[in-house]
C-alpha cells in the first residue's frame, strides 16, 4: 500500500485556495460593514463606474469625443467640481498653468471672483489693473465670458477663461444689480501682467489724531508697505487707527497673519485650520516690531473675504479692534494640490480644511459679524467703493454724487469717543 505525500504544487493549490477564501470573506466581511455603519460599497459603484464607461466607450455616437483620456479626465473633473467651488481636477495643462501662476509669469485682468449663491461675482477689482480702469465693481455679475455662459461653469474654469498671455483680449459681460435697476455691460479688456500696490493711506491724520490706513490685498509687498504707512502716522502723532478691509479679497496667509501680529503679543493665535481626523495648523503672533495699545477699528463688508476675515477675526476675538460694518464674504477653506503618481502630469486640487478665529468660530460659509452692524445698500457701497478708489469720478454709475461714508464716520466717533473717556479717566487718576 503506497503511502500518500503531498507534492508542491498540492501546497500551492491549497494556498491559492485559501488566499482566494480570504479575499471573498473579505469583501463580504467590508460590504457587511459598509452596509452596518452606512458607509458606500465601492465594490458596487466600481461595477456601475466600469459599465457606464463602457457603453459610452463603445456606443456613443461620436468617437473622437470618447478617447480614453477624454472620458477619465472628465469623469475625474465632474468628481472633484461636484464637491466644492474650489475642488478641482488639473490635467497636465492645467497643472502647469497653475504652477505659472504661483511664480507670477502669467497675465490676468486684476479680478478677484468667488461664487455667491451659485453666480459668477466680483469680490473686488484690483486697483490699478485692466478690471479696475475699464470700470468693473465690486457685487457685478459675469454672465459670459468670451460669449461663453458661466451659468454651469465652475470657478476654476472661470478663471482660466479670464487668465491668459498678456497683452491678448477677453470678452466678458456682466450684469450689475442696482436697488432699483438692472444693466448689462459687454466688456472687452486687454491681459496684463498685474502688479498692485496694496496699502493706501491719508497722509494727514483726521481730527483727535486718527490714522487712517486701506488694504486693498494681502501679497508679498503688503506687511512692509503697511509697516511704512504706520511709521509715518505714528511720527505724526497718532493715538488711534482705523484699518479699511473693505472689499479686500484676501490673497498670502503669511501676511495676514504678518499684518495681525503687529497688533498682539508674540505666541498669541491668530488662526487654525481643521481637517479630517481633528487635523489641525496653528498661526501664531511673531516676535516682530508691535504697535503701542491704542485704539483700533476695522471696517468690513460683504466683499471683505478670506485674509482679510483672518485679520478682523483675530483681532475681533483678542479685543484688540472693534469691527464696523457688515457681515464679511465668509471664504474660509484650505486647498491642497497634490500631484498624482505617475506620469501622467496631473493632480487635483482639493479643500481639506477649514479655517477657525482663535476662538473657534468657522470662517467658511458664515463669514465674521462685526461688532457694530451697519448695513447700507448695494448703490451706496458701489459709491463709498468710487470714492475709495478713485474719487475724481464716477465710471460705471449715472448721475453719481459723493457721499457720506456712514461706516467711516462711525468708526471717528468710536475713537474719538474712546479717546476722550480714556484721557478723562486718565485725568481722574492723575487727581488722586
Amino acid at each position: 500500500m503506497k503511502r500518500f505525500f503531498p507534492t508542491l504544487h498540492f501546497f500551492m493549490a491549497v494556498g491559492i485556495g485559501f488566499l482566494i477564501a480570504n479575499l471573498l470573506i473579505g469583501m463580504r466581511i467590508h460590504g457587511s460593514l459598509a452596509a452596518a455603519d452606512g458607509r458606500d460599497d465601492e465594490y458596487r459603484y466600481m461595477n456601475l463606474f466600469s459599465q457606464v464607461l463602457y457603453h459610452v466607450r463603445n456606443q456613443y455616437v461620436d468617437r473622437e469625443k470618447v478617447a480614453w483620456e477624454d472620458l477619465y479626465f472628465s469623469a475625474l473633473s465632474g468628481m472633484l467640481s461636484s464637491l466644492d467651488p474650489h475642488s478641482q481636477f488639473l490635467d497636465p495643462k492645467s497643472f502647469e498653468g497653475m504652477q505659472q501662476e504661483t511664480s507670477g509669469a502669467f497675465g490676468g485682468l486684476g479680478i478677484q471672483i468667488g461664487l455667491r449663491d451659485g453666480i459668477l461675482t466680483v469680490i473686488a477689482p484690483m486697483e490699478d489693473t485692466p478690471a479696475f480702469e475699464a470700470g468693473i465693481l465690486p457685487g457685478d455679475r459675469i454672465i459670459e465670458i468670451n460669449g461663453e455662459s458661466t451659468q454651469e461653469m465652475s470657478l476654476d474654469g472661470a478663471v482660466e477663461l479670464l487668465r491668459g498671455e498678456p497683452d491678448t483680449d477677453v470678452s466678458i459681460t456682466i450684469l450689475r444689480m442696482g436697488d432699483e435697476r438692472r444693466e448689462i455691460k459687454k466688456l472687452t479688456l486687454t491681459r496684463a501682467i498685474i502688479s498692485v500696490t496694496s496699502v493706501k493711506y491719508d497722509k494727514e491724520l483726521h481730527p483727535g489724531n486718527i490714522g487712517y490706513i486701506r488694504i486693498s490685498q494681502f501679497n508679498s509687498p503688503t506687511e512692509q508697505e503697511f509697516q511704512d504707512a504706520l511709521n509715518d502716522l505714528v511720527d505724526k502723532g497718532m493715538e488711534a487707527l482705523v484699518l479699511d478691509l473693505r472689499n479686500n479679497p484676501g490673497g498670502l496667509l503669511s501676511s495676514a497673519v504678518n499684518i495681525s501680529s503687529k497688533f498682539l503679543p508674540p505666541g498669541e493665535l491668530v488662526v487654525f485650520t481643521r481637517g479630517r481626523g481633528a487635523r489641525e495648523q496653528r498661526f501664531t503672533s511673531s516676535t516682530g516690531e508691535k504697535q503701542p495699545p491704542y485704539p483700533m477699528a476695522i471696517l468690513v463688508n460683504s466683499y471683505s473675504a478670506s485674509g482679510s476675515e483672518i485679520v478682523a477675526g483675530a483681532l475681533q476675538d483678542h479685543r484688540r479692534a472693534v469691527l464696523i460694518g457688515e457681515r464679511t464674504f465668509g471664504k474660509g477653506s484650505v486647498q491642497s494640490v497634490l500631484p498624482v503618481r505617475g506620469d501622467s502630469g496631473a493632480a487635483i486640487r482639493l479643500t481639506t480644511a477649514k479655517y477657525y478665529t482663535p476662538s473657534e468660530r468657522v470662517i467658511h460659509g458664515v463669514g465674521i459679524e462685526p461688532d457694530i452692524l451697519i448695513p447700507i445698500t448695494d448703490d451706496m457701497d458701489r459709491i463709498l467703493y468710487i470714492q475709495r478708489t478713485r474719487p475724481e469720478n464716477g465710471f460705471g454709475l449715472p448721475d453719481w454724487e459723493p457721499v457720506e461714508d456712514v461706516q467711516l464716520e462711525r468708526a471717528f466717533d468710536m475713537l474719538r469717543g474712546i479717546k476722550h473717556f480714556t484721557d478723562h479717566k486718565n485725568q481722574e487718576y492723575a487727581w488722586h
